[in-house]
């Protein structure tokens, strides 16, 4: 049993080695999106923004988004049927900035999840070859678009999306949403996934996806994925299935985002989304979430037994140890990379425990057709075993 014991434990510790390779592969793989040359020419961009009740945070972003340093852009706005005050505030900057145009959402129809049909109306209205899908919720940098469509242009991509750098405040968002890009810096391979079709071996961050309009409408837009609630990761899979060129960068120097802003829009929010990042396979998504809290939570429960006086060897005392050490090493470099706190690195087994639960209830909540976004049920998906 002893020796059992030594070799599981000493999968941990390899198992994390690995995690840090990836990690250290990913750091020479993203490159900074400022960090490219100056574009050779510079397309007409349409900016695209769906906003359903966002008047604590249109205006900042509308504001970020006309002062950029870009000569030829068009920034579009789809009020999703608001109840509060944000068509106001979207007409008040719209007045006399020939730029920005705001748009009046359509009816939703019983097939389509309600941003969904929002981006889908605004790529229906864009004039750009280039298109920038990003949310209410950001701040953009006055060399955002600049910098993103170098990105693109040095990159030969057909799709472009980017790390923000996320803004946290509450406890929930703490241990939350940094969990969440960590997960996204350790197991997405880059070196990999940027020259590999294989759709699985992608991802996208939906507060910044940029496409050359062509590649997008190939694809089929919004129209193609009108069902499927993470439309980034789905989109960026339609695009390497379709053998395009897919690419992240790393945009912390120039986007800012607060993604949720308090304890229930993190629990809706990841309850939502955890379970269709799995495409709503049932046994590989129960594996993982069974084996992450396992991953990093076994180490302390070890060294916990060690101090209780528990007849465990030296050995297993010192593999305990070293996977800890591994494991603030596996979430440290992303979280300094990121921008997030590194005291918040301190927290990674409360945060996987946290991401944990929210994962059973995301299952839960799909399977019995329940879950919602912004007061709109979801269609149910369908779920798979495999």
């Amino acid at each position: 049993m002893s020796g059992f014991w030594l070799q599981h434990q000493a999968s941990l510790v390899v198992f994390l080695a690995v995690i840090l390779l990836i990690i250290l592969g990913n750091l020479l793989t993203i490159r900074r999106m400022e960090r490219y040359p100056a574009p050779p020419h510079q397309p007409f961009l349409s900016v695209l923004i769906p906003a359903r009740n966002e008047e604590a945070n249109i205006g900042d972003c509308l504001r970020s988004l006309l002062a950029q340093e870009y000569p030829s852009y068009e920034v579009l706005v789809l009020d999703d049927h608001s109840t509060d005050r944000t068509p106001e505030i979207i007409r008040s900057l719209a007045a006399g900035e020939e730029r920005l145009k705001l748009l009046s959402g359509a009816p939703l129809p019983p097939d389509w999840l309600g941003k969904h049909w929002a981006c889908h109306q605004l790529a229906q209205a864009a004039q750009g070859e280039l298109l920038l899908f990003t949310d209410a919720d950001t701040r953009h940098h006055p060399y955002t678009l600049r910098d993103a469509v170098a990105a693109l242009l040095a990159e030969g991509a057909d799709m472009l999306t980017a790390f923000p750098r996320e803004e946290i405040h509450s406890w929930a968002e703490v241990l939350v949403v940094p969990g969440f890009y960590w997960s996204l810096f350790s197991f997405m391979p880059l070196f990999l996934a940027h020259h590999l079709r294989w759709p699985q071996l992608s991802t996208a961050i939906g507060q910044f996806m940029l496409f050359r309009r062509s590649a997008f409408q190939q694809i089929g837009g919004y129209a193609a994925i009108r069902q499927q609630v993470t439309d980034d990761v789905a989109l960026a899979r339609r695009i390497k299935a379709a053998g395009l060129r897919w690419r992240l960068v790393d945009g912390t120097g120039r986007v800012r985002c607060r993604m949720y802003r308090n304890v229930s829009e993190v629990y809706e929010g990841f309850s939502k989304n955890l379970f269709a990042v799995f495409d709503y396979r049932i046994i590989s998504f129960v594996f993982v979430w069974l084996w992450l809290p396992l991953l990093f939570w076994e180490p302390f429960v070890v060294l916990a037994l060690v101090l209780a006086g528990a007849p465990l060897s030296g050995l297993s005392l010192a593999l305990a140890l070293m996977a800890i050490a591994e494991s603030l090493v596996v979430w440290g470099i992303p979280y300094y990379r990121l921008g997030f706190p590194l005291g918040a690195v301190l927290a990674y087994p409360a945060s996987i425990m946290l991401m944990a639960f929210l994962a059973g209830r995301s299952l839960v909540l799909a399977l019995n057709g329940h879950s919602t976004w912004k007061g709109r049920r979801l269609i149910r998906p369908r779920i798979r075993w495999i």
